[in-house]
């Protein structure tokens, strides 16, 4: 299990969160939404290591990871897709897959076979560049990156964002599959109601830093309720 235990975070003398607390368990997905600027990808900044928190705690499988830094955070199992996709745009498709080599030992530094079965359209653009690619064929490649680190736990930033329809349903094909194996927690930050109440276990709402709303499944119509007159979220 994640667990972020009330979380601040400055950006200088602003205040991006102030005392978040959430969690994420391995074989569920875990939804934060709230409209742009109101912390949730200073959240999961925090949760990968990128941005030190002023206070408060992280811990990761009974762990403390607070202060470790990015790269001891992936060898420990977590990967981050950040929003923008940030593929390598002069590397081919199968290179930037390779760079999540790093954290695996020698011997297990292979592309799986499973990752084209999930994305069959990158094994056809193995050799072509990253900048070539379309937006949402970067997104997959992004999200395949992620896997190839094997990992724990998933951080995913906005995944559907300039996505169009047909691949935003390919990743919420795959999201469901990586949580059906029970494997992994996936942490997932929307902005689209529809699309994270098709995935997710737990609804976490956000506004100007804080957590304003969380529950379960069960009480994902509170949630829709309050998207719609507190936050604006598509519904």
């Amino acid at each position: 299990m994640l667990e972020v235990d009330h979380v601040d975070l400055h950006y200088g003398a602003a205040i991006a969160l102030r005392q978040v607390s959430i969690t994420a368990e391995v074989g569920a997905v875990t939804c934060l939404l709230g409209r742009n600027g109101v912390g949730k990808t200073s959240l999961l900044r925090a949760i990968v290591g990128a941005h030190p928190i002023s206070s408060g705690a992280i811990r990761w499988e009974g762990a403390d990871i607070t202060k470790l830094p990015t790269y001891e955070r992936a060898r420990r199992g977590i990967a981050w897709v950040p929003q923008g996709r940030d593929v390598f745009p002069l590397l081919t498709v199968r290179e930037n897959l390779e760079t999540g080599f790093a954290v695996l030992p020698r011997g297990e530094r292979r592309v799986p076979d499973e990752i084209f079965d999930l994305f069959p359209v990158l094994k056809t653009m193995l050799r072509r560049r990253g900048g070539d690619l379309s937006g949402g064929q970067q997104q997959q490649l992004a999200i395949a990156r992620a896997l190839v680190m094997k990992p724990r736990l998933i951080v995913l930033d906005e995944p559907t964002e300039g996505i169009q329809p047909s691949i935003i349903k390919d990743i919420g094909r795959v999201i469901a599959l990586l949580r059906g194996r029970g494997e992994m927690a996936i942490l997932l930050v929307e902005q689209y109601f529809d699309f994270a109440q098709e995935l997710a276990q737990t609804i976490v709402v956000m506004d100007r830093g804080d957590i304003v709303l969380s529950g379960r499944r069960e009480d994902l119509a509170a949630c829709r309720t309050y998207a719609h007159r507190r936050l604006m979220l598509e519904s």
